[in-house]
């Protein structure tokens, strides 16, 4: 998932990567529920995720937060990663993707 020719990440790069963590309790990537706000990627190859989980009291807290960090770590050439919870703004369902809305049959 690195650029053949230059080696770097992308932040486009690391949304992909993303697409393969699931919210558990819904069967969706977190970027289709709007868990993910904003990625940054600096060119040292330092990864920020700003995110939220859809309740303060989400069970799986752990679990995704944790999810995004190990694969973001595993990946070659990036030299660090930081992963931050928010609730601000806290997640609603309008957040979700049209195309999530239809996998789950609400559109």
């Amino acid at each position: 998932m690195t650029d053949s020719v230059t080696g770097s990440w992308t932040r486009e790069r690391v949304e992909g990567l993303l697409e393969s963590v699931l919210d558990p309790e819904v069967g969706l990537n977190i970027m289709e529920m709007g868990l993910v706000y904003n990625v940054a990627v600096d060119a040292q190859a330092n990864v920020e995720v700003l995110m939220t989980l859809t309740t303060p009291g989400c069970p799986m807290h752990g679990s995704i937060a944790e999810g995004v960090q190990h694969l973001l770590e595993d990946q070659p050439n990036i030299a660090a990663v930081a992963v931050e919870l928010t609730f601000d703004p806290p997640w609603e369902p309008t957040m979700i993707s049209h195309t999530a809305l239809k996998k789950l049959g609400w559109e």
